[in-house]
């Protein structure tokens, strides 16, 4: 157990939180591998910072009986992912199948950039080897390279490469991600036993799976590290700055660290004296890519109006989120006595009525 120092300059345990569930989270200590459940102090309500999976917390007034806990501080973050919600961790492992659902470029390539344009750093695991022939393997194999990566292969069915995946998993805390039926959960089943999650079916007539998994939780790893599953992650999406995607293709960074363009703000399509475009295989993506990111600027451009109308507010994740401003009277509740009055009113009409009659 490895303590850190409370205001009163008592020792106090620190640990990681595995676990979400509702106002109630599962904390591994440090040290000694010991799990506590814990609430969060209401201090920490107040301030609005909000406890995470991922999250390094400091935990006070533990019961050694039931094992409970509260806890008292967040740690400053090194990282932070909001979809799926994961703080701290360190890299995304992508899971794609070679075939049953066949390998698609422009998915994977799609998830990748989704990747690159977090803060973490992205690893290729392609399951299925055993579905393919060696030939193919070779050919994928030597495709992705030129693209900026060296995938793992692997056959989670015949448990082949599975401990270079525990190799590049060790002692991190990593976010597996990947489309539906690829085997993303046997995986997980295979590196941890404990997990137990249950594994989705593969439609045969749409050639992919329905993702079965429900919420985010830290799974431990036998050779250390912790793996958290992402649910809701089967269609990433591209926002960012336009300027800012080209930085997520690894093999354009390269020309571009070689100073390849003369422009900062350069979108690499019709400018002069760029040689970034055109002579690389995944350009044809960058460009559809690059038309969606300027789509979706554009898109907030022209909502300054529907921005007026909200008000801006940051979680304490750093979540930034917009809520309707209560200016309007049709989201305020009438008042006890405006609802009196009106009351009030309604008799005194029907009696006048019945007076006339």
């Amino acid at each position: 157990m490895i303590p850190g120092r409370g205001e009163g300059g008592e020792d106090v345990p620190q640990g990681t939180v595995v676990a979400v569930q509702a106002n109630f989270y599962q904390v591994r200590l440090l040290g000694g591998g010991e799990s506590v459940l814990c609430t969060r102090r209401s201090r920490l309500k107040k301030l609005g910072q909000k406890v995470m999976v991922g999250d390094r917390v400091m935990v006070e007034e533990i019961d050694e009986v039931d094992r409970r806990g509260a806890i008292a501080e967040i740690l400053p973050r090194q990282t932070l992912l909001e979809r799926p919600p994961v703080a701290n961790a360190e890299q995304i492992l992508l899971v794609f199948s070679l075939a049953e659902p066949p390998l698609d470029p422009w998915q994977l390539s799609r998830f990748l950039i989704k990747a690159e344009l977090t803060e973490l750093s992205p690893c290729l695991c392609l399951n299925k080897l055993d579905l393919v022939s060696p030939s193919e393997q070779a050919a994928w194999q030597e495709r992705l390279q030129q693209w900026g990566y060296n995938p793992l292969l692997i056959s989670v069915e015949q448990r082949k490469g599975l401990d270079r995946v525990l190799g590049q998993l060790a002692g991190k805390i990593t976010v597996i991600a990947g489309p539906s039926g690829v085997g993303k959960s046997s995986l997980i089943n295979q590196l941890i036993p404990d997990a137990t999650l249950r594994v989705g079916e593969v439609s045969g007539k749409l050639q992919r799976g329905r993702h079965t998994t429900r919420h985010v939780e830290l799974f431990e790893l036998p050779m250390g590290g912790l793996l958290a599953d992402s649910p809701g992650f089967n269609k990433p999406d591209l926002d960012c700055d336009p300027t800012e995607l080209v930085y997520a293709f690894p093999e354009a960074r390269e020309a571009l660290g070689q100073g390849a363009c003369q422009f900062s703000d350069c979108l690499h399509r019709d400018e002069p004296n760029c040689q970034v475009r055109g002579d690389w295989e995944r350009y044809d993506h960058y460009l559809k890519f690059l038309e969606e990111a300027i789509a979706r600027q554009e898109l907030r451009q022209q909502r300054p109006d529907e921005e007026e109308a909200l008000k801006l507010k940051i979680k304490g994740s750093g979540e930034r989120v917009y809520e309707p401003r209560l200016e309007s009277k049709k989201y305020r509740r009438r008042s006890r006595r405006s609802r009196h009055q009106a009351l009030q009113d309604l008799v005194e009409e029907v009696q006048s009525e019945e007076l006339e009659s």
